[in-house]
């Protein structure tokens, strides 16, 4: 599976798209991460807020 990340510097906002899919919801995990999901509830993608100042670490990104 093939995944595209992409960053905006303005927003400094990563998204992580994981497949090519209409976003049907999102969900909020916490105050910097928002899951957006299909129409079957499979992970579309990842967003993640103020990506300068958190502690993700990209190296240990796993999808399945």
């Amino acid at each position: 599976m093939e995944y595209r990340i992409e960053y905006d510097p303005i927003a400094d906002a990563l998204y992580i798209k994981i497949r090519e899919d209409k976003v049907a919801y999102s969900t909020e995990v916490n105050d910097n991460i928002i899951v957006d999901f299909n129409e079957k509830g499979e992970v579309v993608g990842l967003e993640i807020l103020h990506f300068s100042k958190s502690k993700v670490n990209l190296n240990k990104f796993t999808v399945r």
